[in-house]
């Protein structure tokens, strides 16, 4: 399920990086990496781990320094600003929480902390708690430790205790990285609905493709150090960049083909090729669960199925097309017509992308 609202491209822009690099003895983590997230908006950084992102995020922070580039929040210098007065409020994925203070004392932290003259009064303070735990839904809980809590609780905790510093930016680390599937699931809805209450700009670091699609505004997809897309959900999985964003997003068919005289030709396949394929040798990308069967004289690949399994609400067809081993999917909880293990179909590409080999 989607959770985000209509992206709003008219907002202005609220974080811009440019050319930033960092690396770590001879490894170079981040590679000339530019991008720009908008007011308000809910920023993903999407990729594989050594791709970059955390690094990224930690530039964003001031726990790391890069060494070329410029970070500007609302048109300010934000790398030459020090970490206190940049106001970011940052959420690790194990928490981060004081275990020797109650719930209310760690949401409340970094107000104490101030120096006098920036510090509210504790009464502000106390009043700022409350409306946090109402807002996180931990009403109730504010005197209890984190060690009486579960994984969810303390995690809103810790969003809590970001919010609670007013911040112009809200950074997120993989912030459901330790918490099962289920919860993470149940957390997505909430995380989404708490930023747009919040009204801050979000960067959420994750590894989980499922997650930045579900809940970002843009996604941008990182790979050794370098930005590869940037895009709305729908644009990264319809027209991924390359065939690494191809892959990363979600199961994978691959196969060899050849472009000539405007036609695709895969295995004894041959259609209208796509516009703007390359010309040549080319590899043909397509999702298991996007194709059509038919009998063995309608179009697509001649695939022999070699045997069919129930999974869950969805149907795993397994085939044999050319020389390749290939697994197709059927959502429904009924084989489509004529297809059965033994048996010669035709199988159909709806959406195939073509990229030079």
């Amino acid at each position: 399920m989607n959770f985000r609202p209509a992206d709003d491209t008219s907002a202005a822009t609220a974080l811009e990086i440019k050319g930033v690099s960092k690396a770590f003895g001879r490894f170079p983590a981040l590679k000339s990496v530019s991008l720009q997230a908008r007011e308000r908006e809910f920023l993903a950084l999407l990729g594989p781990s050594g791709s970059g992102k955390t690094t990224l995020l930690r530039v964003l922070a001031g726990l790391e320094t890069p060494d070329s580039g410029e970070v500007r929040f609302g048109g300010e210098d934000f790398l030459a600003l020090p970490v206190r007065r940049r106001r970011v409020g940052m959420v690790f994925q194990h928490y981060a929480l004081f275990r020797h203070m109650t719930v209310a004392q760690n949401i409340a932290f970094g107000l104490t902390v101030r120096k006098a003259a920036e510090r509210p009064s504790k009464s502000e303070i106390a009043d700022r708690v409350n409306n946090l735990l109402q807002l996180v839904q931990l009403e109730g809980l504010d005197k209890r430790y984190p060690s009486q809590l579960s994984g969810g609780q303390r995690q809103r905790v810790a969003l809590a205790r970001a919010l609670a510093i007013e911040p112009r930016m809200l950074l997120l680390d993989e912030p459901f990285g330790a918490l099962d599937a289920q919860v993470r699931r149940e957390l997505r809805r909430w995380l989404r609905e708490l930023h747009d209450r919040a009204g801050v700009t979000t960067v959420f670091v994750t590894h989980d493709q499922e997650e930045a699609l579900d809940l970002a505004d843009r996604v941008a997809i990182l790979k050794d150090g370098e930005l590869v897309q940037l895009g709305t959900p729908n644009e990264v999985y319809e027209n991924p960049a390359d065939p690494f964003v191809f892959d990363f997003l979600g199961q994978t068919c691959r196969m060899p083909g050849v472009v000539a005289q405007g036609r695709l030709q895969v295995a004894d396949w041959v259609s209208e090729a796509p516009a703007g394929a390359p010309q040549g040798a080319v590899e043909v990308f397509f999702r298991p669960d996007e194709v059509s069967f038919g009998a063995p004289d309608a179009p697509g690949l001649l695939a022999q199925v070699k045997g069919v399994a129930q999974r869950g609400p969805d149907v795993r067809i397994d085939c044999r097309v050319g020389e390749a081993d290939v697994e197709f999917q059927a959502h429904g909880p009924t084989l489509p017509q004529g297809v059965g293990a033994g048996r010669s179909v035709r199988v159909l590409p709806l959406r195939p992308q073509v990229y030079a080999a």
